[in-house]
């Protein structure tokens, strides 16, 4: 069962992931993920994607693709897997499929969650994270007891830059123009499954499986 997320920023890809892997026992794979792993193992691959995330810069396709093809071949993906931010790019998609051709396997979802640009802002300008321990709260969902301050260790919460409004709004909307032929790659190709992912998550996880069962 090959699984492809995707939904911009806040959608809650890896939330309804985390779920998934429990109920379906395949693993969720990340492309953050996969750059640790390949740093952390001290691949001459590995070393390459240090050196481009040390400079800050983006990991280029060629290079991604080669740590997607190394993650996917591995044991734990014999029976499926859940990808998550990745492919992000009409390219990417389309080297996804010749990746998985040469492992001779194939997508067989690409669920889309669908969530507009308001509420992907309200979910993630409302995030705060303890200065000390890390936790995450929201200020909607999962408030703290006492406000500006984490339940656990009475660190002092803040906001990431990159969870402010306007830094939000850019990212959807640079997500959704990379995005949107990916989309209809998968569409063309009878892949493709939107889900409203406005919804709870309760929702969204029952609608994937009856996806997946039907």
């Amino acid at each position: 069962m090959n699984i492809v997320f995707l939904g911009p920023p806040g959608a809650g890809k890896g939330t309804y992931a985390k779920k998934l892997v429990e109920l379906l026992g395949i693993p969720h794979i990340s492309t953050g993920d996969m750059f640790r792993e390949a740093i952390s193992s001290g691949s001459e691959l590995g070393k390459k994607v240090e050196e481009i995330v040390n400079k800050g810069e983006l990991v280029p396709d060629d290079l991604t693709n080669a740590i997607v093809k190394d993650r996917l071949s591995k044991a734990d993906c014999r029976k499926g897997f859940i990808l998550d931010g990745f492919p992000r790019t009409l390219a990417q998609a389309k080297a996804l499929d010749e990746i998985l051709k040469s492992l001779n396997k194939s997508i067989e979802y690409a669920m889309y969650f669908e969530v507009s640009e308001n509420v992907v802002v309200e979910r993630i300008s409302n995030r705060r994270i303890c200065s000390k321990c890390g936790k995450i709260y929201n200020l909607i969902t999962l408030p703290p007891k006492r406000k500006d301050f984490c339940d656990e260790c009475g660190g002092k919460l803040y906001q990431r830059d990159d969870d402010k409004e306007d830094v939000v709004r850019r990212r959807y909307k640079i997500y959704m123009e990379n995005t949107a032929p990916v989309i209809e790659f998968y569409r063309n190709q009878n892949k493709l499954f939107t889900i409203n992912g406005a919804e709870g998550v309760e929702v969204v996880i029952k609608e994937v499986l009856n996806i997946i069962r039907r």
